[in-house]
C-alpha cells in the first residue's frame, strides 16, 4: 500500500499538538503553533508537525533581511511513531508545507541528540551550517528549563537564586536548515537575499577501527620484524619493568 493511501493529514488544534509533543517528542517541550497538523492512520494520530513563529526577531530578519522578517516561520516540532511507514516524516513535511503561507521556513536539528536533519535533506531543505555560538545562564535545579523561561539579567538571577547556583554555559549549536516555499522565480530572488552560506549536508561520520599491528608493542611501541622477535621483546627486562609501573 502506498503511503498516501494509508495515511491522511488533517489540521489539528494547537492544544492537540501540544499534548502529543509534551508526551511523545524527545524534548518534551512545546511551543505555541501557528499551524498544527496530525498524521492519521485511520482514526489514530501517529504523527504531529507544528509550525511556529520563531522566538527570536533577530533570526527572522537574519535569514533574508529585514524586509522578509514577517515572511518567516519555523518548523518547530516533528514527531512520528517509530512503527510508521518508511518516509512518513518527509510525507508529512512535504504535504503540510503547501498549507503554510510564509515563504521562508527554517528548522533545526540537534547534534547533541545525534540528529543531523536527514528528513530535511530528504525534503530538499538548504543546509546553512551550524547556529551561532552563544552562552546561556544555567540555574541549579532548573537545568532542563529553557532559557526563555528565565526573567532578568545575570546579576538579577544570581540575586534571586544565589551566586553559586547560577553559571553561564555554552549553548549547544544546532544544524540549521532553510526551505523556500514559493515559485522558482521567487525562490531565486530569496536565494540572492540569503544571508547564510549554503553548505553541504552533514553526513554521518563512521569511525573506522584503527588497524593494530600484531608485531608492535603497546607499551613502548617497538615494532618487531617477526613473531619470534616479538615474543623475545615481551620478555625483555626493560619491557617487564615498563609493564610493572
Amino acid at each position: 500500500m502506498k503511503i498516501k493511501e494509508k495515511y491522511e493529514i488533517k489540521k489539528i488544534t494547537n492544544e492537540e499538538g501540544r499534548e502529543i509533543v509534551l508526551e511523545k517528542h524527545y524534548l518534551h517541550r512545546a511551543r505555541p503553533a501557528s499551524y498544527a497538523f496530525g498524521l492519521f492512520d485511520g482514526e489514530k494520530m501517529i504523527g504531529v508537525i507544528l509550525y511556529s513563529v520563531p522566538a527570536s526577531p533577530n533570526l527572522c530578519a537574519g535569514i533574508c533581511g529585514e524586509e522578509e522578517r514577517h515572511n518567516v516561520i519555523e518548523l518547530s516540532r516533528l514527531w512520528i511513531e517509530d512503527e510508521s511507514m518508511k518516509n512518513a516524516e518527509s510525507f508529512l513535511i512535504a504535504n503540510t508545507i503547501k498549507q503554510v503561507k510564509e515563504q521562508i521556513i527554517v528548522s533545526y536539528s540537534e547534534p547533541e541528540y545525534n540528529h543531523r536533519g536527514v528528513v530535511y535533506q530528504a525534503t530538499n531543505f538548504i543546509y546553512c551550517g551550524l547556529s551561532a555560538k552563544r552562552t546561556d545562564p544555567q540555574i541549579k535545579g532548573l537545568e532542563h528549563k529553557h532559557v526563555r523561561g528565565f526573567k532578568g539579567n545575570m546579576k538579577e538571577l544570581k540575586e534571586k537564586h544565589g551566586d553559586d547556583n547560577v553559571k553561564m554555559i555554552h549553548r549547544p549549536r544546532k544544524h540549521r536548515y532553510v526551505y523556500f516555499n514559493c515559485s522558482k522565480g521567487r525562490r531565486k530572488h530569496l536565494l540572492n537575499k540569503l544571508n547564510y552560506k549554503i553548505e553541504p549536508y552533514p553526513k554521518e561520520v563512521i569511525e573506522k577501527p584503527k588497524e593494530v599491528n600484531p608485531l608492535q608493542c603497546e607499551v613502548c611501541k617497538f615494532v618487531s620484524k617477526d613473531k619470534e622477535q616479538f615474543d623475545w621483546h615481551l620478555n625483555r627486562r626493560y619491557h617487564l619493568e615498563q609493564v610493572s609501573r
